[in-house]
């Protein structure tokens, strides 16, 4: 399916900081929750990541990320995921999250 341009500047794809970070026993697939700070215009927000094959739970605190930050909250057991993190599969399926090669103000958008 092709898309055009229109509906790709639509999906708001923005930079963030991972300030905390949790396990997440409750999820049916092992997850790790995570606090983003998105900057000012956005703000903090979390979400969970099925991340563990490639991070203790602490790991992720500092580093950058990618995520969605304007779809609609969704509800993930107890717990109420504000974005969507994004990440690509390694060679067994398992996520690896996506960030920047070097540090970007929180809260860019991708383009």
């Amino acid at each position: 399916m092709t898309i055009s341009f229109d509906d790709f500047q639509r999906v708001e794809i923005r930079v963030g900081t991972v300030v905390r970070a949790e396990p997440f026993p409750e999820a049916r697939r092992p997850a790790i929750k995570l606090w983003v700070d998105f900057g000012s215009e956005v703000g903090e927000r979390k979400t969970s990541a099925q991340i563990t094959r490639h991070s203790q739970p602490t790991d992720p605190v500092g580093r950058q990320v990618a995520g969605v930050v304007n779809f609609p909250a969704k509800q993930i057991g107890n717990f109420m995921s504000e974005f969507l993190v994004l990440g690509f599969p390694d060679a067994d399926g398992e996520v690896v999250l996506i960030r920047p090669d070097q540090d970007v103000p929180p809260g860019g958008r991708l383009f």
